[in-house]
């Protein structure tokens, strides 16, 4: 197979896979309850459930309820039923997990990005987020993002934040602009 750009972009994405999935076993935990952690601390109110958890690791319902018993056994994720409807079930993570979380080996990834240029920083992400949805299209796979960044947000509210969902019509806080959603859409850009 002839190397091209595009090749070499996926074999450097596959081989920093790689490494990203050997450093998540650590602490006692394993790669998918080290996702599940990351993704209940950023996961919005619309979408810290067992369900969206799942869309967004692309795994399946029971796999993703062996994890959370797992995290629950640890003590480091709670399910909370809604008063309302009991069928509803809301991730909370516990002290104990948010600590855990505090530890996430990936957090090496997070250093490494000091090693690329500043000026490039931008142009990797916009790549990756470009392969990404590229990927979910093709897939037929969710896609997830901060509620800041979605094309449902409304610049106009009453709340101290002065934004909403487009979808629910909820006001949000300034802390909901940087949390992901699952009913995220990217702006079409023409």
């Amino acid at each position: 197979m002839p190397m091209t750009e595009a090749h070499d972009i996926a074999v450097l994405l596959n081989r920093l896979s790689r490494i990203a999935h050997a450093l998540q076993f650590a602490h006692g935990l394993n790669p998918a309850q080290w996702e599940a952690l990351r993704y209940i601390g950023r996961a919005n109110r619309y979408s810290a459930s067992p369900s969206a958890l799942a869309h967004y690791v692309g795994s399946t319902k029971g796999t993703i309820s062996q994890t959370l018993i797992a995290l629950e056994s640890k003590g480091y994720v709670e399910r909370v039923r809604d008063v309302c409807d009991r069928r509803k079930v809301t991730l909370v993570l516990t002290g104990e997990g948010a600590k855990m979380l505090a530890q996430d080996p990936l957090c090496q990834f997070s250093q490494a990005v000091g090693s690329v240029k500043p000026g490039d920083r931008d142009a990797v992400v916009q790549g990756l987020r470009s392969m990404l949805d590229d990927l979910c299209v093709r897939q037929g796979a969710k896609n997830f993002g901060v509620c800041g960044d979605c094309c449902h947000l409304r610049r106009a509210g009453d709340n101290e934040c002065g934004e909403s969902c487009g979808i629910t019509g909820d006001d949000l806080e300034a802390d909901d602009l940087g949390r992901l959603c699952a009913n995220f859409g990217r702006e079409e850009v023409a």
